[in-house]
């Protein structure tokens, strides 16, 4: 029955932009979804092969980040299409994972990739119509193959309640601002973080053993899609993989390391208008060349602790150098 269904996937054209809630067309991934069975779906995307942000790694592999944006909007798609969440619902996120257990199968090759994400969705302090808890389990398929699975758990409120959860924060939602040319000067080189361009860069030095500062420019036409009262999901996870990348790969003549996985957390909303330090709070090396190094991190702000994830990383072939003057 699978099999059947599957080949009523199309992977034609993207899906309506508003429907996963972004504002660019090229940044909308998913082409088509069908119903499976109860809760449960077929969901199809085309990847590129190549992005301005999530680009392939060393290796020629798929940027594990396009898959969590993929599986970000599998769950916003789902809940609008097939579960009428009000599109006018504010959408928190509450915690992230993923593994990749394939990657081989996610290398990018001479046109783009399609892939299907086998969802199965649940409901999780559900109280509809003013708020809406929601979760996906997600296996990614190439070629009908599994390679990597990973979950969202979200909850969707109405204006009124999101007005509430604001509050309740104790922080001002301020509108915030883009960063300047000074604040840009003192972010981490690209290359140091794993990224190409200059522009990508989110940290900078804290100046204090362990801890970084999240720099954020909220012109960034990816990171920031659309105007937010918040740093989204995505972006912090960003911020994570680029420190995770800098503690992984130490020196021009290391090998870089591929985050393989992370198992992410949101406990507060983070505030466009106040510093945001990421705290090293473990950083366990490879107990044999075939072990991943294990990360764990923190984001903080005016005291409160936003988020934690643990992350994963394994060792893969050396890439080349990237030209740290890229803008």
């Amino acid at each position: 029955m699978t099999a059947s269904i599957r080949q009523q996937l199309a992977f034609v054209r993207p899906i309506p932009r508003h429907l996963v809630h972004r504002a660019s067309v090229a940044e909308v991934y998913l082409t088509d979804a069908v119903a499976e069975g109860q809760d449960r779906f077929l969901v199809a995307a085309q990847w590129p092969r190549d992005h301005a942000l999530y680009y392939p790694d060393g290796n020629g592999c798929v940027d594990p980040l396009l898959f969590v944006e993929t599986i970000r909007q599998a769950l916003v798609y789902l809940a609008h299409q097939y579960y009428e969440v009000p599109l006018t619902h504010r959408f928190v996120g509450r915690d992230m994972d993923f593994e990749i257990t394939d990657p081989d199968l996610l290398k990018v090759g001479a046109t783009p990739l399609p892939v299907v994400l086998e969802v199965a969705w649940a409901w999780t302090g559900h109280r509809p119509p003013q708020r809406y808890g929601m979760r996906i389990e997600a296996v990614l398929t190439v070629g009908d193959v599994p390679c990597a699975r990973g979950s969202l758990r979200v909850v969707a409120v109405d204006e009124k309640r999101y007005g509430l959860l604001r509050r309740r924060g104790g922080l001002p939602a301020g509108p915030g601002r883009a960063a300047d040319r000074a604040a840009q000067a003192e972010r981490l080189p690209a290359h140091q973080v794993g990224r190409l361009r200059a522009k990508d860069s989110v940290l900078k030095s804290a100046g204090r053993p362990g801890e970084w500062d999240l720099e954020l420019d909220l012109g960034h036409a990816i990171l920031f899609d659309h105007p937010t009262d918040h740093v989204p999901l995505m972006v912090l996870l960003e911020g994570f993989r680029q420190l995770g990348y800098l503690q992984t790969t130490e020196g021009d003549a290391a090998v870089p390391h591929t985050l393989t996985g992370a198992s992410m957390d949101c406990l507060a909303f983070a505030e466009l208008d106040a510093p945001i330090r990421l705290v090293m709070t473990q950083h366990r090396l490879p107990a044999d060349a075939g072990s991943p190094a294990l990360l764990r991190v923190e984001a903080v702000q005016s005291g409160v602790l936003l988020s934690t994830v643990s992350m994963s990383w394994a060792a893969g072939s050396r890439a080349p150098a990237a030209a740290p003057g890229l803008v």
